[in-house]
């Protein structure tokens, strides 16, 4: 698919590993020009390293998104470099696992800081660049703890059910400036994030980690786990003109492993 996305600035936070990189990649392939940060300078660099080889212009910055400071140097920096931002893909992410009377208060803030109000922060500041561009995007990872309960993940599923709230209601307030904004809920993906996932549930659990693989993949009827560039797929279709009607919605990339029935 060609999403016709040559010279849009694309801002991706998280953007060193997983499903930020691969999103970086699709984006580079179309001849985006790339902002990504990320907490880890040395992953940062290596992501930076491999999309500038795919022919992008990159910039690649160190950044917190618990901290506001980063958030508004990383945008200032983009903006100066490229005079522009056209898409804001929100990505970062951080959690523990537990069961409820294990997590602390820290635990549920730091949740609730890295991803619900990082994705705030980022929204915030990029959006004064977004309603100068003709076709401004915010793209929001969310994730299938939203609509379906999961052991040991209870911060996940309230952060991302407050996601898929704020796309919704940042989709109402935006679109009158052209801006369409969306949200992904990916399904059990192949990154360095789910393999911890996994070996953390095979702990809680007693379980071996092949079991516990099996266990998952068990949910997934197409047969396999999700990819980070399936992801990354439906990102390049919302900054996409196919998609230009298409606001404030959260579509599942899961494999089918979502049980409840969303109209």
């Amino acid at each position: 698919m060609s999403a016709a996305l040559a010279g849009r600035v694309a801002l991706i936070t998280g953007g060193s590993k997983g499903i930020g990189r691969a999103v970086a990649t699709a984006l580079a392939q179309e001849s985006a020009r790339l902002a990504i940060c990320a907490r880890g300078e040395e992953a940062l660099e290596a992501a930076a390293t491999e999309l500038r080889a795919l022919g992008a212009e990159v910039l690649a910055q160190v950044a917190d998104v618990t901290r506001s400071e980063d958030i508004m140097r990383f945008v200032a920096a983009t903006a100066a470099r490229f005079g522009a931002i056209d898409i804001l893909v929100n990505n970062a992410v951080s959690s523990t696992q537990g069961s409820f009377g294990a997590l602390s208060d820290e635990e549920w803030r730091h949740h609730v800081d890295v991803k619900l109000l990082g994705y705030v922060r980022c929204a915030r500041e990029a959006l004064p660049w977004l309603e100068k561009s003709t076709r401004g995007r915010i793209v929001n990872i969310g994730g299938m703890t939203a609509r379906d309960v999961s052991a040991y993940r209870i911060t996940n599923g309230v952060v991302n059910a407050g996601v898929s709230n704020f796309t919704k209601h940042l989709a109402e307030q935006v679109g009158k400036h052209g801006i369409t904004v969306n949200a992904i809920h990916p399904g059990y993906t192949e990154t360095p994030r789910m393999a911890a996932m996994i070996r953390r549930r095979a702990e809680l659990e007693g379980h071996s980690i092949e079991e516990e693989t099996r266990l998952r993949l068990a949910e997934v009827p197409i047969g396999r786990f999700i990819q980070p560039g399936d992801i990354a797929g439906m990102v390049l279709f919302f900054c996409s003109e196919a998609a230009a009607a298409v606001t404030g919605q959260s579509i599942a990339v899961d494999g089918g492993s979502g049980r409840a029935i969303n109209y």
